[in-house]
């Protein structure tokens, strides 16, 4: 037998291996007769070929960009945004349910909340003293108490917020954002997220999985790395010109595009190709979009640089800042790993708020202050938060953060006896529940949206999104509040 023809019987053809090499090579001919009268329209039509290009959405957009402030660990929301009255009543009593079959660890009676919690603004919105610079903010928020998860670990549950999925490797959010609508700024890369998690999950968290790499999230830095020295590597030239350098690189490129000419399809290859030239076009954006030295001191202050304890996150907030405001369309600002509290609620808690509160509240201000914040998406929440009962039998000043198996609800529910589904079609979740044992949804993520479309009424009612929780906080069967995950996509095409 010959050789050669042996090799092709041992392995996978490719679509354009077997037309070329099938029926003398006549259906290679006609695909590129085909892929040829394309690439013409494209070019008498000036159609961008570049892959981060602005795509038409269905609906006119409210929203024109995201910034996702994440919290790595769990933030409680009994102690933060949602006012348990009857939680505050009963503490230091039983479970008035029957606990879960199925727990992380044992836990025991009720235990309040050590914060205080107030109404402000014009909404009556429900904010605990932990946050007082964001409490002055909550006429221009939205609090989501209508969404849950069903990971009750911290790896499982980041992949599950981000991507949608714990169980297969799926598109990050952002990428499937910037997949659909593409980015404002062609030198920049259209998802960018600052100072990412290297754990529970990892790369994972903002890759694009089996959309093109281009889609992506670029990190700059990384946990562990302070935000003053996170800045996207070499990509400084002070070598070689820039026309030599654009000479080079079109060598190499044309290497590039023979070798996928002659392989086919090869997404790996075709993102190299297309990182390359990205990486060149930021050479002339990147520098000053890095350089905060000409931000104003009053800027500065606004953000809490000048304060040690919140000048890391104040200046990861200000870049979210400056990257939306030249056409990034998803950037994502990470707390590092501080909110999971098994012990010390009390004082760490009290830290990560200090740490984070002024920033947030500054770059509400800031965004609304330059136009920014009616067309911008800010997404806070982290990926769980905690069970209403505590994790010692005796009474303590810190207060830990029990496993979040269970809603803080008044029935708990086993992650095990929880289904969940993603209706692609919407980018939206429908959640089933196969439990008898309660009703209310088992509840691990949380958070808040702020949305410049959002407005308040003096004397607003239950109606208004962010004092819906007023008529909910006197029953224990009330939906806790959960991030946003997929529902950007809607939310960003929806008019």
């Amino acid at each position: 037998m010959n050789p050669h023809w042996n090799t092709y019987l041992n392995r996978t053809l490719s679509r354009r291996e077997m037309l070329r090499t099938s029926s003398a090579g006549f259906g290679a001919l006609a695909l590129a007769g085909l892929l040829g009268e394309q690439a013409h329209a494209a070019v008498t039509t000036g159609e961008a070929p570049n892959p981060l290009a602005i795509k038409p959405p269905h609906f006119t957009p409210r929203a024109k960009r995201v910034i996702f402030l994440f919290m790595h660990g769990g933030p409680s929301q009994v102690d933060t945004f949602d006012y348990k009255p009857l939680l505050t009543r009963d503490h230091g009593r039983p479970l008035p349910f029957k606990r879960p079959k199925v727990v992380s660890s044992e836990t025991f009676n009720l235990l309040k909340s050590p914060w205080e919690f107030k109404q402000y603004g014009q909404s009556g919105a429900w904010v605990s003293d932990l946050f007082p610079e964001f409490a002055k903010k909550v006429d221009d928020v939205c609090f989501i108490r209508s969404m849950w998860g069903s990971n009750s670990r911290h790896g499982g549950a980041l992949l599950e917020l981000h991507t949608g999925s714990d169980t297969f490797v799926r598109p990050s959010m952002g990428s499937w954002i910037t997949y659909g609508l593409g980015s404002e700024n062609q030198s920049m890369p259209g998802y960018i997220t600052i100072c990412p998690t290297q754990s529970h999950g990892g790369a994972n968290n903002f890759s694009s999985a089996f959309l093109p790499a281009p889609y992506a999230g670029t990190p700059i830095g990384a946990v562990g790395i302070k935000a003053r020295d996170a800045r996207i590597p070499y990509i400084a030239n002070t070598e070689t010109p820039r026309d030599i350098q654009r000479l080079e690189l079109d060598f190499v490129q044309g290497i590039n595009r023979e070798q996928l000419r002659s392989t086919g399809p090869d997404a790996a290859l075709e993102g190299r190709i297309e990182a390359f030239e990205l990486a060149f076009r930021m050479q002339s954006e990147a520098p000053g979009l890095q350089d905060i030295s000409g931000e104003s001191e009053a800027t500065r202050k606004l953000y809490g640089l000048d304060d040690r304890v919140t000048e890391d996150f104040g200046r990861q907030c200000l870049m979210a800042r400056r990257l939306s405001e030249r056409g990034v369309r998803f950037v994502q600002v990470s707390h590092t790993y501080k909110w999971d509290q098994h012990s010390d609620l009390l004082r760490d808690h009290s830290q990560n708020a200090r740490e984070v509160d002024k920033p947030i509240a500054g770059l509400l201000h800031d965004l609304k202050a330059r136009g920014l914040l009616k067309d911008t998406l800010v997404i806070w929440g982290g990926e769980f938060g905690r069970t209403p009962p505590r994790r010692v039998p005796t009474a303590a000043t810190t207060i830990p953060k029990p496993s979040p198996i269970g809603s803080p609800a008044a029935e708990l529910r086993p992650a095990s006896n929880t289904a969940r589904r993603m209706t692609t079609a919407t980018t939206q979740w429908t959640i089933k529940s196969t439990s008898t044992i309660c009703t209310p949804p088992f509840c691990t993520c949380w958070g808040w949206i702020i949305s410049g479309s959002h407005t308040s009424t003096p004397g607003a009612t239950s109606a208004s999104p962010t004092s819906m929780a007023n008529s909910l906080t006197a029953s224990w069967h009330d939906v806790q509040p959960v991030l946003l995950t997929l529902y950007i996509r809607s939310a960003i095409l929806d008019s």
